[in-house]
């Protein structure tokens, strides 16, 4: 069993760089993996011949975008704490061998219709598994095997790669759908199986570990509130009732009821318990409370940057530009590059640095051009400059690059050495219940922006080229959700509303032409649209604020010493806050 007396120095030089690499790796694919169904869906849905905004059939393309999201959400603390217990590196080896079995079989379904769709859904949430065991324990690994005055760099590389990663899996997801949507899968299982036997061959245990026993009442309230909660979010969606969006759907309101009430006997069950898996003692800790803070808020306007810009792209701008709709994912994921450019430009970067100058500084400063890049973006046409639009998503990359590796190693040096898996977990869980909340908050509030101006846009324009009032009125009062979901697959608008009807049989070529073009549905939508979009970068540029407000309030700065390895950034007394946070 490893014991205290593993410590910094008894690490050697060449075991940190394998185990930065090792666990790069990990979170790279786990992340890249989280993001490349959303470009990839409409040749997935094909291959699997079910078309995903049938009657009845939304609920399958909302569990293959969010099913991922939600287990790496709900699992992350418990893996996290499953860690400290029994070892980090033997949980991280067995997340890399379950994430490459699973990717196995996804790129295996041998069905077709809903069975398809089911058995990937399934295979998706067993690789969530692995993926998280993977983000819960990769940053616990790297502190344990890296002194303080480096775990600022080491951090910063591994979780700049792996907010990366969520952006590159949107390019990776287009480039090869183009080719086999099975090759969606099939590229993690190489990956993942080289993975599995490097880490099991290279790693070692060097960090304090915590036996105990398992907190089976707060892991089950927990997975069940939490799941339940973020669940009823993502079908707030959904429209229900006549209104746009199903925030009054009994069902939702349950949900969410019920998720609030589970997760405050989680809280109380948590203060009451020996040996709790979620120690709410390290919030006392400032430096942790603030930081996971600024995180939360940060993924959740993160989020909903990502997929905004996705329906801005693929529904508005590319085909403005003469882009057929079924190119535009791929395009989309190519022209949002810079975003990643500026995450990995200033990830690193700034990780050296904050091991020298401080977390709030990096972090705080960050959060702020983040901030900035959103107002940018409301200024910005819907039909824009792209050396404008590249020049502001790499100031947004920047600035969220300056911000993350700063604030994970401030997180991660601010606990003590024995919970540090459990904090890994902690703060793996806000980062991806903000994305989860993300999709749910922005898609949200971009419907309702649209439901007050899209159905008089469609209805009109629709009569104009010909379209009987009857079926425009028809499909004007559809719900907003079903046009958004269209163009984010990349189909073409204006031919999945008026397909059913046939009145595309019935008008003359040329109208037909105009109506299914590329520039008739971008220009009808891109005033509605607009709308929807200031009112979501608004309340994401507040998010931002807010975040920068936190990781203000985090403590200054303090220079590691022979106290001990956590002294990053300290709460202020010149020793090492997790001295005087309770053992929990």
């Amino acid at each position: 069993m490893a014991t205290r007396a593993h410590t910094e120095g008894a690490v050697g030089d060449r075991y940190k760089w394998v185990a930065l690499s090792n666990t790069t790796l990990g979170v790279l694919i786990a992340t890249i993996d989280g993001s490349i169904v959303i470009i990839s869906l409409p040749a997935i849905f094909r291959g699997i011949g079910l078309d995903p905004l049938a009657p009845g059939n939304i609920g399958y393309l909302l569990w293959m975008i969010l099913g991922y999201l939600l287990v790496s959400a709900v699992l992350v603390v418990a893996l996290g704490r499953l860690g400290d217990m029994f070892g980090r590196v033997r949980m991280y080896n067995m997340g890399f061998a379950i994430f490459a079995g699973a990717s196995l079989a996804l790129s295996l379904d041998p069905f077709r219709g809903s069975a398809g769709a089911l058995w990937l859904i399934g295979f998706r949430v067993v690789q969530a598994v692995g993926g998280s065991m993977l983000t819960a324990n990769s940053a616990a690994i790297l502190t344990d095997a890296f002194p303080a005055r480096q775990r600022g760099m080491a951090l910063g590389i591994n979780q700049i790669t792996a907010l990366a990663g969520q952006f590159l899996g949107l390019l990776a997801g287009g480039l090869l759908a183009a080719i086999d949507w099975r090759a969606v899968f099939w590229v993690s299982v190489p990956i993942g199986a080289v993975g599995t036997v490097w880490s099991y061959r290279s790693l070692r245990e060097t960090g304090s570990r915590k036996p105990g026993r398992i907190d089976w009442v707060g892991n089950s309230t927990f997975a069940v509130g939490a799941g339940v909660l973020l669940a009823a979010i993502t079908y707030g969606i959904q429209p229900y009732g006549g209104h746009p969006t199903g925030w009054t759907s009994p069902w939702v309101l349950g949900g969410l009821g019920t998720g609030v009430v589970l997760l405050t006997a989680f809280c109380v069950v948590e203060t009451r318990i020996a040996e709790p898996m979620f120690h709410l003692g390290l919030f006392r800790i400032r430096a942790f409370a603030a930081g996971n803070l600024a995180a939360l808020l940060t993924a959740i306007a993160r989020g909903g940057l990502q997929f905004m810009l996705i329906i801005w792209l693929q529904g508005i701008w590319l085909p403005l530009r003469g882009y057929d709709f079924e190119r535009t994912p791929l395009w989309a994921g190519i022209f949002m590059l810079p975003l990643t450019v500026g995450f990995l430009i200033a990830g690193p970067l700034s990780g050296v640095l904050s091991d020298r100058y401080g977390a709030r500084l990096f972090s705080t400063t960050g959060l702020v051009l983040v901030a900035a890049a959103f107002v940018g973006l409301l200024a910005l046409p819907v039909n824009f400059s792209y050396p404008e639009f590249a020049a502001l998503l790499m100031l947004s990359g920047f600035g969220q690059g300056m911000f993350s590796a700063p604030n994970t190693s401030s997180i991660m040096g601010s606990v003590p050495p024995e919970q540090r898996g459990v904090a890994s977990g902690m703060r793996s869980t806000f980062q991806n219940s903000g994305t989860a909340l993300s999709i749910g908050l922005s898609f949200s509030l971009m419907i309702t922006g649209l439901a007050g101006s899209l159905p008089h846009a469609l209805n009109s324009g629709l009569q104009a080229q010909g379209v009987p009032a009857a079926t425009a009125g028809e499909v004007s009062g559809l719900p907003p959700v079903s046009t958004l979901f269209a163009t984010f697959l990349g189909k073409n608008p204006i031919g999945h509303l008026l397909g059913p009807s046939g009145v595309l049989d019935r008008l003359p070529a040329h109208q037909v032409q105009t109506l299914t073009g590329t520039r008739f549905f971008s220009e009808l939508v891109s005033g509605p649209f607009h709308h929807g979009l200031a009112t979501v970068f608004g309340v994401a540029t507040v998010m931002a604020l807010v975040a920068a407000l936190a990781s203000v309030m985090r403590g200054r700065h303090h220079k590691a010493g022979p106290t001990g390895p956590g002294g990053s950034d300290n709460s202020g007394k010149g020793q090492p806050s997790w001295r005087k946070a309770p053992s929990s």
